[in-house]
């Protein structure tokens, strides 16, 4: 169901002209989310091979399995290039994909990746459904906003009850270094402070776990380094040799593994988490 972000109408409509008001919103986008979007192009090349992004999306894809196996429908907030959709698009290609983004620029690069998906520009803190999806997925996104509580709640209210949420964010503020400010991000998370905006947003039976665990350690020095803009290296992170990048890719697939045996681990660069909409019964 479709939802009138001026008057706050819901209506089945294929379009988005609302039949209370008249009003066709032009774009929903936002206008102070913490991201350079001239960044996309080199993102998106990277996410193709890097270790990092193909290991967090078959993270995700096996979240989704594991969690929402009978999911049809599935929005994602802050869909980028559109990495993850075109994973998920690959692996449920019965399921019906929509992926937003605030940069415009994004969507076309995300469109490429998957093609069978509906994508629109959004503000993730006004989201135009209400009880659509049976899943909406936020990856590596609150981060970069503010009122990420807002953004909880408009994702509770447009995903069906019996439905839920899968998010992904980077965590531990001890980790906090100048990478983040050159990322955009408002924040790294506690465990503890997103299940307790989760809950306060509606959903329950929250499941979560650490990933990025084993490589903690090499994190953890990195970002020591990285504390101030001097000598500050964007890339250095992202430059990772083939046999390098082929060994840290095989540790976080170990890591999955892990996971999906039932361990949940407790510390790690960033965090898991699925959070269920309580059903009718």
């Amino acid at each position: 169901m479709k939802r009138c972000l001026r008057c706050e109408a819901r209506y089945e409509a294929p379009g988005w002209r609302c039949p209370a008001c008249g009003i066709e919103p032009e774009a929903m986008q936002a206008g102070d989310i913490r991201y350079d979007a001239s960044r996309f192009e080199v993102l998106a090349r990277l996410e193709r091979e890097h270790f990092w992004f193909t290991a967090r999306a078959r993270l995700i894809v096996w979240a989704l399995r594991k969690h929402f196996p009978h999911a049809q429908s599935l929005l994602e907030i802050g869909c980028g290039t559109g990495n993850v959709l075109g994973a998920i698009a690959e692996a449920a290609p019965a399921l019906r994909l929509t992926g937003s983004e605030a940069h415009a620029s994004a969507l076309a690069l995300a469109r490429s990746r998957a093609p069978r998906a509906v994508l629109l520009q959004m503000d993730a803190r006004r989201i135009p459904y209400r009880e659509e999806f049976d899943v909406v997925g936020a990856f590596d996104v609150l981060e970069h906003i503010e009122d990420d509580e807002r953004v909880l709640r408009e994702m509770f209210e447009s995903c069906r009850c019996g439905g839920g949420a899968i998010i992904t964010v980077p965590q531990h503020p001890w980790l906090w270094s100048y990478r983040d400010e050159f990322a955009g991000h408002v924040r790294r998370y506690r465990r503890a402070d997103l299940l307790r905006k989760l809950r306060s947003a509606g959903f329950e039976r929250i499941w979560a776990s650490s990933f990025v665990t084993a490589l903690l350690p090499l994190m953890a020095l990195s970002r020591l380094r990285q504390k101030t803009p001097q000598g500050f290296d964007a890339s250095s992170e992202l430059r990772v040799g083939r046999v390098l990048n082929r060994v840290l890719g095989t540790v976080m697939g170990l890591e999955r593994r892990l996971l999906e045996a039932g361990l949940r681990l407790r510390a790690g660069g960033s965090l898991l988490v699925v959070a269920h909409k309580k059903g009718d019964s």
